[in-house]
């Protein structure tokens, strides 16, 4: 992690814990917002402007958040208007890491080698873990926003008619209910799978087990008769529930010891799973080959680092198209 601006040891994926030796994630540090007129957005300091070309995603293919942004740049059909880098899948004593793996690439806007290199460029004196996703301001050279839930909010309405205006992923009729889920299944689910895997006691450990399981069965009960979470609309819900999904079977089931069932054990967590990938250009955001790399490279999960050649997924099909 960087210290004081300076790389100080080899990364490790529990930076903090609580008392009952439960994983803590890192809180974002940097949350500024994209609106079309450039005025300032619900959190930070200043505003930044839409324009096209001005701004740069850096993710990982591995990173749930991660994706929940390439997801939101598909379906607003920002392609044209916001690069992309893609960090190479296995984890590096230095974090991620720039390169030629197939689905990475190199930073074509900083020439970093490593991401921690971009949080120095920004603030030389930073102290903290160098996470994904990031959205970056090629104008003025600095990050706009590091957090995954900003990012997909002013994908969905910070770029005005730059954007497909279609898609509404944040309907304001349906705001109340999609936060409601979101604060559900953010802490139960979504970071649940990591609290779970990176516990450091039993306690920590069982206590979020329940809570995933937990989870997973009311959302297999709210989805009985239904397309999506919310409405009858594919929604920001949606989006933030699939990124776990479709990692499940194939990292956390196993891995994060996750393994009461498996996704592919629920008739409707399944079929959401299904439909979301036959959204389009939502399979293109997803590669399992850089999940399983990404997850298994965590040499204190994997210390031989050796990556399972299976599961065989239900959804195969749909991401071979």
């Amino acid at each position: 992690m960087l210290v004081n601006g300076k790389w100080t040891a080899d990364w490790q994926p529990v930076q903090a814990k609580d008392v009952k030796g439960g994983f803590v994630r890192q809180t974002s540090s940097f949350r500024n917002w994209i609106t079309p007129d450039g005025t300032p957005g619900p959190t930070g300091d200043v505003g930044f402007k839409a324009e096209v070309g001005r701004y740069h995603l850096y993710v990982a293919l591995i990173c749930p958040w991660a994706s929940r942004t390439l997801i939101g740049r598909k379906l607003k059909k920002l392609e044209d208007v916001i690069s992309v880098s893609v960090v190479e899948p296995a984890l590096t004593t230095e974090g991620w890491r720039f390169g030629t793996y197939p689905g990475a690439n190199e930073d074509s806007v900083n020439g970093a080698r490593h991401l921690h290199e971009i949080y120095t460029k920004v603030d030389p004196q930073i102290t903290g873990r160098a996470t994904v996703p990031v959205l970056w301001d090629k104008k003025t050279g600095t990050i706009v926003n590091n957090e995954s839930a900003d990012i997909l909010r002013m994908l969905n309405d910070g770029f005005g008619s730059l954007a497909d205006e279609s898609v509404d992923l944040y309907p304001e009729a349906l705001c109340t209910e999609i936060d409601a889920l979101n604060e559900q299944i953010y802490p139960r689910l979504n970071n649940g799978v990591y609290r779970t895997g990176f516990a450091t006691t039993q306690e920590a450990y069982e206590e979020a087990f329940a809570d995933v399981f937990g989870m997973l069965d009311e959302l297999e009960v709210l989805l009985a008769g239904k397309t999506f979470l919310v409405g009858e609309q594919l929604t920001e819900a949606d989006v933030r529930l699939f990124v776990t999904l479709v990692r499940f079977d194939a990292a956390y089931h196993g891995l994060f010891k996750c393994n009461l069932r498996r996704i592919a054990d629920y008739q409707n967590l399944t079929r959401h799973l299904r439909t979301m990938l036959s959204v389009p250009g939502v399979a293109e955001t997803v590669s399992i080959d850089h999940i399983k790399r990404g997850y298994y490279s965590i040499e204190s999960l994997n210390p031989t680092r050796i990556v399972p050649v299976g599961p065989a997924l239900e959804f195969d099909s749909l991401l071979a198209r």
